[in-house]
């Protein structure tokens, strides 16, 4: 008895390292591609990253599942997922151009937001008072960050939102994949479906690559691949409701690599929207996963 609680608590911590090891790698991915947006499309970016990580996803998919995994009965749906993963990529780059690093990423974080408002409004899902109470919170939060009506406002504030949008219906629509397909090779699906079609438009706004953006980009489809790979771990190493709030994390990392890079220093409102945003979204985590077991009249 003692082992097995020894080894679960093992694992846990595993899962603890592999996820905030995970986003320190997809948050440098996100620093990397505000520093290309300068000089590259977000498209051209995208479509790199994905073909050089291409082989990767490939061989890993195959270490982990098999040659098997390879294979998918529903290829519509994956092609469905890179749409959206291509479209929630764009515009998150896109606001690169115009904000700061850690306004952008804590931005993005209402897509637990989003998820519960479409499963509730859409999919006819029961979502508690106390859930939409949260939600509501959140967007308020983001008001607070956005501040329309005021001088500081910004449109291209409006884009990560859009990408939290787009992101949370990315999310949703693994539920039209084959449940019996490993999540290796929905990753797998993902890069390779979103590399094969922005292949058709990546021409339209092709930009040479200096020789000396080569390890840029080379770097981007490393910390990507490898950012999703041990979130992904992480969540079979322990329970989603411990490790699934780390992804949070990112917005330290965002603050730290835009003060460092770009000396990017949010403001209090930034901050005061920011600490609403991510308080939002770890209770509604909480909640989903403390009630996941009850029927739909015990939730809230």
């Amino acid at each position: 008895m003692q082992s097995e609680m020894a080894e679960t608590q093992d694992k846990t911590a595993a899962g603890i390292v592999m996820m905030c090891a995970g986003v320190a790698c997809l948050s440098a991915n996100d620093a990397l591609a505000k520093y290309l947006v300068a000089e590259y499309s977000p498209l051209q970016i995208l479509f790199l990253r994905n073909i050089i990580a291409l082989p990767f996803a490939i061989v890993l998919t195959v270490v982990m599942s098999g040659r098997g995994a390879l294979r998918s009965p529903r290829p519509a749906a994956h092609f469905l997922r890179g749409f959206l993963w291509i479209v929630a990529t764009v515009l998150f780059f896109t606001s690169f151009i115009h904000l700061d690093l850690a306004e952008a990423t804590a931005l993005i974080f209402v897509a637990p937001l989003f998820i519960t408002a479409i499963s509730a409004v859409f999919l006819r899902e029961e979502v508690g008072r106390r859930r939409w109470l949260a939600v509501l919170a959140g967007f308020i939060g983001v008001l607070i960050v956005i501040r329309p009506g005021t001088a500081a406002f910004q449109p291209a504030a409006l884009l990560p939102v859009l990408t939290a949008f787009v992101y949370a219906l990315l999310m949703l629509s693994a539920r039209w994949v084959d449940q019996r397909e490993s999540v290796w090779t929905m990753l797998l699906y993902l890069t390779g479906a979103s590399a094969f079609l922005s292949a058709f438009i990546v021409p339209f706004v092709w930009q040479p690559v200096r020789l000396d953006d080569l390890w840029l980009f080379a770097a981007i489809a490393l910390f990507g691949t490898a950012g999703m790979t041990m979130m992904t771990q992480a969540f079979r190493l322990a329970p989603a409701a411990i490790v699934a709030p780390l992804d949070f994390s990112g917005l330290v990392w965002a603050t730290t690599f835009g003060w460092l890079i770009w000396n990017e220093v949010p403001d209090r409102s930034a901050f005061l929207g920011a600490a609403v945003i991510v308080v939002s979204g770890i209770y509604i985590i909480w909640r989903e996963r403390k009630h996941s077991g009850q029927t739909p009249q015990q939730k809230s």
